[in-house]
Formats: structure tokens, C-alpha cells, sequence
């Protein structure tokens, strides 16, 4: 397991231009990145050429990095909603083709959405109701839900402010009940209650 004290090296010797930190942080935060970028566009191929673009501005920016204001995986998903905002604004999506996604390292199947989605009892439909929210509501409940962050490291990745941050995830799951209440599906919601999101 890689420890944070090994990510800071990395990160250390990446900005200075070593090309095997730099393959290091792609190896080790790329499938996070992937399953974020999935989260909010729900096409595989957009999601891998924003993991690319994401990647290539964070390498080349990693001086502009600071420990002390956000945690490097902060960052890294600030820049990545940044680009899916962007390729949203290309491209509408509105299917997500969950038999797509197998996304996770090649030895290790344990946290790609689809399965992470299965172990938390989380339906397709559930998927379908996330892609019909707002922008805004979608992002924060990504962030919580797939990327697991908490409320102040949401804050931080959408430039709010952590209240603000729990409210608009609030506010998509409020938003999500209705409309799988409106599809007939309301006990599909049951997951947002588990005390370990």
C-alpha cells in the first residue's frame, strides 16, 4: 500500500520533471480520477480524455501545488470537474452504460463504479436519477458518494464553502428521491441512508 509520505515524494520529484514519479501518480490516482470523470460525463471514452487532459495540466502545473491550502486528490478533482464542465458543455450525455466501465487497475476490480455501486445496493435507476440532476447537485454528489470526499474537501474541489457544500448534496439526494418517487422506485434511496457514507 502506498503510503502519503510516498504520494509527496512523487509529487516532489514529478515537479522537477521525473518522468517515472510522474507514470507513479498517473498509475495511482488515474482509476480515481476515471471513476470521478465517469460520475459526472457517463461516457467511458469522454471519461478517459478528461483523465488525459487532467493529467497533462497536472503535471505541468504540480509547482502550482500546495499542500498546505488542499490535499492532492483535492486538486487533482478540481481540475477534473473543471474538464467535465467543459466537455459537458461540448457534448449533453444522458445514458450511463454501467457494462462499460470496468475502469479499476487490471489486478484489482474491487473499486470500479460498477462494483462499488453493487456493494453499496445501487441500482441503474439510481445512476438514471444522478444524470437528471443539475450540474451543481450532480458534482456534490459525486464527489461525496464516488469519490468519497467529505464535506470541507467538496468545498474545496467546487469553491464553496463546506455548509454549502452539504446542502447541494442534500439537495440532489432530496432531488433524486423525487424523481425515483415519480418513476415508482422510491425504496431505491434506501442507500443514501447508510451511516457509512
Amino acid at each position: 500500500m502506498v503510503t502519503v509520505q510516498q504520494w509527496a515524494e512523487w509529487i516532489t520529484h514529478a515537479a522537477q520533471g521525473d518522468e517515472d514519479a510522474c507514470a507513479a501518480l498517473y498509475r495511482e490516482f488515474s482509476p480515481a480520477v476515471l471513476r470521478l470523470a465517469l460520475g459526472m460525463l457517463g461516457d467511458l471514452a469522454d471519461a478517459e480524455e478528461v483523465v488525459q487532459d487532467s493529467f497533462v495540466y497536472a503535471l505541468r502545473n504540480l509547482r502550482n501545488f500546495d499542500a498546505q491550502k488542499s490535499a492532492f486528490t483535492t486538486w487533482l478533482y478540481t481540475i477534473t470537474l473543471s474538464r467535465c464542465r467543459n466537455k459537458r458543455r461540448r457534448r449533453w450525455l444522458v445514458t450511463f452504460p454501467l457494462e462499460l466501465l470496468d475502469s479499476e487497475k487490471p489486478h484489482d476490480n474491487q473499486g470500479t463504479i460498477e462494483s462499488i455501486l453493487e456493494q453499496r445496493r445501487v441500482s441503474r435507476v439510481i445512476w438514471e436519477a444522478l444524470q437528471e440532476l443539475p450540474t451543481r447537485l450532480r458534482e456534490a454528489v459525486v464527489l461525496r458518494y464516488i469519490a468519497e470526499l467529505r464535506y470541507h474537501e467538496i468545498g474545496q474541489a467546487l469553491g464553496c464553502n463546506p455548509k454549502t457544500a452539504e446542502s447541494r448534496v442534500r439537495l440532489g439526494i432530496e432531488a433524486m428521491r423525487r424523481t425515483l418517487r415519480r418513476w415508482g422506485m422510491a425504496e431505491e434511496m434506501e442507500w443514501a441512508e447508510a451511516p457509512t457514507w
